[in-house]
Parts: C-alpha cells; sequence; structure tokens
C-alpha cells in the first residue's frame, strides 16, 4: 500500500509540474513540439528515477534541468544535421541549463503557455484542444468528449494543430498585449473544460478529479489577478467557485454520484458561495454580460436556494434564455431544455429534446438520454424512462454516472413490479 500511495503522490506531483516546466521550455527555446518532447523525455526520466533515489528536493528544477539537457542536445544535433542556423543562438545561457534552472523555479509559467498555445496560426477549436492535451494534461478521449466529437477525430486535430504551428513558421514566443487580448477567449475556454473535467469526470471509476478543478481555480484566480477589470474572467471564477461550493455533497462515502436535488446542502461551502456571488454581482455591475457570468448567476440561483424545492426556475430559465442567445452549445440548449420542464412541465422538455436529437454532436450523448429519461419518469411513462436510463448507462465512460443511471433505472423498475406492471 505504502508503494501504491507513493506512486500516486508521483503521478500526481509529475502532472501539476509538467505544464509549469513546458512552459519554460518552449518559452526559452520557441520550439513548441521539440520542447513537449524534452519534456515527456525528463518526465520518463523522473519515473524511473525517482522510485529508486528518491524525489529531489527541489524536483521543478530537477525536471527544467533535463529537459533544457535534452533541447540542448536536440540543438545541437539539429545544428549538425543540416548545417544552418537556428532560430536562435547557441550561447552560454542556452548551454548551461543547471544554473538557469534554480532561478526558473521562481516563476510560473502555466498561464503564459496557455497564451502561447493559442498559437496565431491555429482555430480557437484546435488552440484550445491542442493547450488542454499539452498544458492541461487531459486525454485525448477526455478532450473529445469535451468537443462532442469522436477520439479519433480530435487526436487528427491535435497532430494538425502541431504541425500547423511548426509550418507556419512564426516564432513560439510570448505573446504581445495585443496578441493575450486576442487569445483571451481561448484561454478561458481551456480553463472552463479543465474545471469540468475535474468536477465531473467523464471516464473512469470517479466523480471528482480534485486536483484539476483546483488547478482550475487557482489559474483563473491568477488571471482575474492580472485583468481584475474582465468581467468574463470575474465571471469564470465566480461559476468555478459557486460550482465548487457543492464539492463535498456530490458523492456519498462511496464515491457514488448524488444529484444536485439530493445533495445534503449544509455541506456546501459558504465562503465559496459568498465569494463567487461578490465576484459576480461586482461583474454584472459593469455592464458587459458574456456567457460565464450569465452561467454564474445560474449557478448563483442554484446555490441560494435553501432546498432544492424553493429553486427560482423560472429565473433560471430566463437567464438560459439569455444564454442561448449568446451561445447555441448544445449543452446550454440541454441545461435550456430541462429548465423549461421544470417551469412549464415535461411535455415541453420532451418537445425542445426532440429538436435537440437532430444535433449529431448531441444525439448519441448519455446526457440528453437522461435527461429524456427525466422528463418521461415526471411524466408517469416509466417504462419509456427505465428503456433512456438503461440507453444512458450503457453510453457514459464514467463508471459513477453508469452506477447512478442503472439504479435509477432498477428503481423504476421495481416500482412498476410493485404495482403489478411488466418489467421493461
Amino acid at each position: 500500500m505504502k508503494n501504491e500511495v507513493r506512486d500516486a503522490y508521483l503521478e500526481h506531483l509529475l502532472r501539476d509540474l509538467a505544464p509549469q516546466v513546458l512552459g519554460i521550455v518552449a518559452r526559452r527555446f520557441q520550439d513548441f513540439a521539440a520542447a513537449e518532447d524534452a519534456i515527456q523525455e525528463a518526465l520518463l526520466a523522473a519515473a524511473l528515477q525517482w522510485p529508486r533515489g528518491g524525489i529531489p528536493r527541489n524536483p521543478r528544477a530537477w525536471l527544467i534541468q533535463v529537459a533544457l539537457r535534452r533541447m540542448t542536445d536536440y540543438v545541437r544535433s539539429e545544428a549538425a544535421r543540416r548545417q544552418r542556423e537556428s532560430s536562435f543562438t547557441l550561447d552560454a545561457g542556452h548551454l548551461a541549463p543547471a544554473a538557469d534552472a534554480q532561478t526558473e523555479t521562481e516563476h510560473d509559467d502555466t498561464l503564459t503557455l496557455f497564451f502561447m498555445c493559442c498559437h496565431s496560426s491555429l482555430s480557437i477549436a484546435s488552440a484550445i484542444a491542442l493547450t488542454l492535451r499539452a498544458v492541461g494534461g487531459l486525454t485525448t478521449a477526455e478532450i473529445a468528449r469535451a468537443f462532442l466529437v469522436p477520439e479519433t477525430t480530435m487526436a487528427q486535430r491535435i497532430s494538425r494543430a502541431k504541425a500547423s504551428i511548426k509550418s507556419s513558421r512564426v516564432p513560439f514566443q510570448l505573446p504581445t498585449r495585443e496578441e493575450r487580448t486576442q487569445r483571451l477567449g481561448a484561454v478561458l475556454h481551456v480553463l472552463y473544460l479543465i474545471f469540468n473535467e475535474g468536477y465531473s469526470t467523464t471516464s473512469g471509476p470517479r466523480v471528482l478529479r480534485v486536483e484539476l478543478s483546483r488547478e482550475a481555480i487557482r489559474l483563473t484566480r491568477c488571471l482575474h489577478a492580472s485583468l481584475p477589470e474582465e468581467g468574463e474572467v470575474a465571471g469564470l471564477l465566480a461559476l468555478m467557485l459557486l460550482t465548487d461550493a457543492r464539492r463535498a455533497a456530490r458523492t456519498d462515502r462511496d464515491g457514488e454520484l448524488i444529484p444536485l436535488d439530493k445533495q445534503d446542502r449544509p455541506l456546501w461551502d459558504q465562503g465559496e458561495i459568498y465569494e463567487g456571488v461578490a465576484l459576480l454581482t461586482k461583474a454584472l455591475s459593469a455592464g458587459c454580460i458574456g456567457s460565464y457570468q450569465l452561467q454564474a448567476a445560474v449557478a448563483a440561483v442554484h446555490d441560494e436556494a435553501v432546498r432544492a424545492e424553493d429553486t427560482d426556475w423560472p429565473q433560471i430559465l430566463a437567464l438560459y434564455g439569455l444564454l442561448r442567445r449568446i451561445s447555441e452549445n448544445p449543452m446550454v440548449r440541454l441545461n435550456h431544455a430541462i429548465a423549461a420542464a421544470m417551469v412549464h412541465g415535461p411535455a415541453k422538455g420532451l418537445e425542445l429534446l426532440r429538436v435537440l436529437a437532430s444535433d449529431t454532436s448531441l444525439a448519441g450523448h448519455y446526457r440528453l438520454h437522461a435527461v429524456r429519461a427525466h422528463f418521461l419518469e415526471m411524466a408517469g411513462e416509466h417504462e419509456a424512462a427505465v428503456m433512456e436510463y438503461r440507453t444512458a448507462a450503457s453510453r457514459t465512460a464514467s463508471t459513477p454516472e453508469r452506477n447512478y443511471l442503472v439504479k435509477q433505472a432498477a428503481r423504476l423498475s421495481d416500482e412498476r413490479k410493485a404495482a403489478g406492471g411488466p418489467d421493461p
């Protein structure tokens, strides 16, 4: 057990350090692909050496030193092979990484790397996907689920993004103030998706990956500190805090999922709720309303309801109506349908789902089936609801989500049996 704990700690440590080290090396050498390869080699060396020799006193400096040495070797071999000038000078600073590695540890380049990855040669979607993979630590499968596309499609998109950066010959360097402004939206979306994967893990045995959601909150705090007047930065931070406030009530002792309306609300973190509401109030008062602020407002309405039945669903429906004018994201439309069903009844929700089912990106998604199952149950159509719960369970890669959906199907089936009805 001791080795398992050590290995888990080492895995989390390397995951946390990788984007920080990549930011330093990519900024120094302005070659993203080569820097990423160097980081992978450094991480492999750490995974092999640290369990035997112990974790270094300054693990970040160790990784930086190894990665910089790998990059120096790469530059030398490229110079010798191509016999041409590289895009940077091989001076003493580049060839003596050990001394620099210690001073580099004073800075966290993760956010800087986010902006660098949102490269001018890439589309916004490709930039976001590349950043999530290289810096955010998400797998290609997790990113694909966030974008509602097949994993093979996302793998090709990320590969093309790397190739585009390399072929564009645009330096992979610190963006200017104007470029940072242009790339801010993409960076916010990256942070949003990292938080979502941490709060609602899309695959595996856990509901939560707390390290991801905490890192997203930390980085968004840093961004807000540097851009305090940006309403959408404040809105995103508020959304994260208002959502994360429910974390302690989101699972039971066995790690099984507890839906929002069944959560023990006294467990919600009132400090995060207070901070999130304060951030949101200030951002909304500035007058320029964006999608993250609207989503934060929805989260605030949920958080301020003492009981689930006290939730102001008409206000939530109005907020999603505004959000749909800004974003036609399929998940926004699905959440709008949920709010409409809670206000106008399940028939209205089912009507909206029939329209949504024509969207190919959402048609086979487990959430569409799970929501339809809930509406059918509300409408008293229990046989159809059981089938939808089972379909939803078969289409999610998250074990807790699957367990929850299977239990809902079993509960309804048992109720039908008790009432003398057939088992669907």
